[in-house]
């Protein structure tokens, strides 16, 4: 394995947490349903602000560190 290989291991298990530690924003009732829920139309703040732009921020390093990956493979 190369560095690349770790860095990519490491992101994706953050990346894991990141999301489960998420709230959801949906019921899952309502999305069986086809209900909107009033929570999607709320405006993030704080802690569920940071989070969304951890998850973002990580996802993107993900996408790029794939595709470094199979290129020099």
């Amino acid at each position: 394995m190369i560095w690349l290989d770790y860095i990519l291991l490491v992101i994706s298990v953050l990346l894991i947490v990141i999301i489960v530690l998420q709230n959801p924003k949906e019921d899952a009732m309502n999305t069986f349903s086809g209900e909107k829920s009033d929570r999607a139309k709320m405006k993030q703040r704080g802690f569920e602000k940071t989070v969304n732009y951890i998850t973002t921020g990580l996802a993107a390093v993900f996408f790029v560190s794939s595709l470094l990956l199979m290129i020099l493979n």
